[in-house]
């Protein structure tokens, strides 16, 4: 880009177009740190970790007293914008049958909302960029490559799936 303008519309098209395929896309990530800071809530763990495949770095808020997690754990996630198989959008509304859908694999599901993306350098073809999502309050950070992250967006709803793995 020749003007600073275009290098920032190039760059927000790309932060708009990146951050972890919302339809089937995950890894796996190994739990490297457990509320390093200490523990702040009797229910909810802040746990650090690295994937596997994608060198992503996650940060994730887990209520503990649900679905236990501990160091060195491994474990499947996945973030969806719906949970249909097909794709199919979701209305937006609770439903309590979960069974045929992605959450028939899983083991904990929450649904949040996309609240802020960030990148480090908006001139870089491999910018680092950061997908940050509240889930009622439990909070993600999920940071990587912008070309390993894509299609999320501010405001968008995410669903996020966890399945522990056997190693």
């Amino acid at each position: 880009c020749i003007y600073a303008e275009d290098c920032m519309q190039s760059y927000q098209r790309r932060v708009r177009e990146a951050v972890v395929s919302t339809q089937s896309t995950g890894d796996i990530f190994d739990v490297k740190d457990v509320d390093p800071n200490g523990k702040h809530f009797d229910r909810v763990s802040r746990l650090f970790c690295e994937s596997e495949s994608f060198k992503m770095d996650l940060i994730l808020d887990v209520n503990t007293q649900v679905y236990p997690v501990i160091l060195r754990d491994k474990f499947r996630l996945m973030l969806a914008t719906t949970l249909h198989e097909d794709g199919a959008p979701d209305d937006g509304s609770y439903t309590s049958n979960l069974e045929g859908t992605r959450a028939d694999t899983f083991e904990y599901v929450m649904f949040g909302r996309v609240y802020r993306i960030e990148g480090d350098d908006f001139g870089d073809s491999n910018a680092i960029l950061s997908a940050y999502i509240s889930y009622g309050g439990l909070l993600m950070r999920l940071k990587g490559a912008a070309n390993n992250l894509h299609g999320m967006e501010t405001g968008q709803n995410v669903y996020l799936l966890l399945k522990k793995l056997a190693f």
